[in-house]
């Protein structure tokens, strides 16, 4: 018989303690494992036999529907994983695209769809795009202070590849010099394959300093039109503390009936831009021609108010706003929530409008002052709120087509058509001033301006084309027909004998 020593038998429990450890331990994972995994089955098969009871017996559950309703979401926003990402795109990458938009929300949201659609054109790594911050709003967001940056980089990985920031070679701080210009406007894909291209092959990055319209609204291939309208309504989602609120909103007024967005672009940055002062004081003329001068980048200074006003490119005052929603036939019980900034002239300018519709409401009116505190002195966070509310409204009417009015309506187009009151500001101001030297009738003047608008709600259209004059024909993203259609001609949407118009 061998007799060990006491030594190799103190070795020998050594070496086979370890052992009983890692078996100790993974029985105690398969225990967790199997615990984890009937805890799952047992819940899923809880809420689905609770929703086929409920299906069949719901006078039951008539107490606990908030509550299994609760419980399901619980369930499901736990256990169901998100959808997996497409698979990135793999390219040749030509360079380093960066971005800076100008102006308000909607002009930089439809400059950074244009943008991602350049850098997918030309093979180019896109940098997430920077915000203005040096316009008259003076809007110190960053892109990711409304936008969803994680979800705009995931949703469009299949398409092109965007970073945050550059890579550190490239950074000013380290002596890099790039190439800043502004792409030539309205152009088509030609002068950026030919033009902008050929760039790359000398400076690995170019930044764009200015991206308002910087993309065609036709004559660009079908597959670049989509992709525009996939940033634009698929890639671009607001944060989700924007979401939250500008959802709270939107509940807030359906709770109390059906509801008008009315963009009354009478604001101080418009009136002065533009140089239409109907309906102010001289005080008030003279403070918005001394804020144009103010802006060195606002080129048009000397404007005659009444000469824009008669060519309809002055927004339509709170008074003239009155009588035009009364004259279409909107009842005065009717919830109106005001989707702007600060009107000019505040409360005082108001009076009309909420003497004809005292059910007038405004963000401010509807929260509480501690829900907007993070959002105030940030005009383009309060703009998304206006956004959210716009598109969700029953019917959307905007005083003055500028970019808020023109992306809102091609959403609601893309929501199914939903209605959106494209006013003819020219025909309604000599209208509004033949009514109001007694030439014309209540009676007169209501039939004319409802029989002048019928067919300007958001219905189906083709988006008008005029050669050579990009400003003046529809724009692209007021009217994304190629994004609403099956075929490449639009015929299952138009029909055949619906062509383009061209002029």
């Amino acid at each position: 018989m061998e007799v060990r020593s006491e030594s190799e038998v103190h070795v020998r429990s050594e070496k086979v303690l370890p052992l009983q450890a890692q078996m100790i331990q993974r029985t105690r994972l398969k225990v967790l494992f199997i615990r984890v995994c009937s805890s799952i089955l047992i819940w899923t098969c809880l809420v689905q036999l609770i929703a086929v009871w409920e299906l069949y017996n719901p006078r039951w559950f008539s107490g606990f529907t908030g509550y299994t309703t609760k419980m399901s979401v619980h369930v499901e926003e736990t256990l169901l994983s998100p959808l997996p990402l497409l698979p990135p795109r793999n390219y040749t990458n030509n360079g380093f695209l960066q971005v800076s938009c100008n102006g308000g929300l909607n002009q930089m949201r439809a400059a950074i769809c244009d943008m991602v659609t350049v850098a997918r054109l030309l093979n180019l790594t896109l940098v997430v795009p920077e915000l203005d911050k040096t316009s008259f709003w003076a809007d110190p967001s960053n892109f990711d202070d409304i936008f969803d940056v994680r979800h705009f980089i995931d949703s469009l990985r299949d398409e092109v590849r965007i970073i945050k920031r550059l890579p550190k070679r490239f950074s000013r701080r380290y002596g890099y010099q790039l190439l800043e210009m502004p792409p030539v406007s309205w152009s088509n894909e030609k002068y950026y394959l030919q033009q902008i291209l050929p760039l790359f092959s000398k400076h690995q990055v170019i930044h764009f300093n200015r991206t308002d319209t910087r993309l065609a609204n036709n004559g660009i291939p079908l597959e670049l039109q989509k992709l525009r309208c996939r940033v634009n309504f698929q890639a671009l989602k607001f944060t989700p503390d924007i979401e939250a609120l500008g959802e709270k909103l939107v509940r807030m007024l359906q709770e109390r009936g059906p509801f008008v967005a009315l963009h009354l672009r009478y604001e101080m940055d418009m009136l002065a831009f533009s140089g239409c002062t109907h309906g102010c004081t001289e005080e008030e003329a003279e403070e918005l021609k001394r804020l144009r001068y103010a802006f060195p980048w606002w080129r048009e200074k000397e404007i005659v108010s009444e000469e824009k006003r008669s060519h309809g490119l002055c927004p339509l005052t709170p008074e003239e706003t009155a009588l035009i929603l009364q004259a279409l036939g909107f009842d005065k019980d009717i919830q109106i929530y005001i989707a702007s900034g600060d009107i000019y002239g505040g409360e005082h300018r108001l009076a009309s409008l909420r003497a004809a519709f005292p059910k007038i409401v405004k963000k401010d009116m509807l929260l509480e002052p501690g829900e907007l505190q993070h959002f105030q002195n940030h005009s383009s966070q309060m703009a998304a709120l206006d956004f959210i509310v716009s598109t969700a409204s029953n019917v959307f009417v905007p005083t003055y087509d500028g970019n808020m009015a023109k992306v809102v309506e091609g959403h609601r187009r893309y929501l199914g058509f939903k209605k959106t009151m494209r006013l003819d500001r020219k025909k309604l101001v000599e209208l509004l001033d033949l009514h109001q030297n007694g030439t014309l009738t209540w009676d007169e003047f209501t039939a004319t301006v409802r029989q002048s608008h019928e067919g300007r709600m958001g219905q189906l259209a083709r988006r008008r084309v005029i050669a050579d004059k990009p400003k003046e024909e529809d724009y692209f993203y007021a009217n994304p027909q190629e994004c609403l259609c099956e075929s490449k001609t639009c015929d299952d949407l138009f029909g055949p004998d619906n062509s383009t118009a061209v002029q």
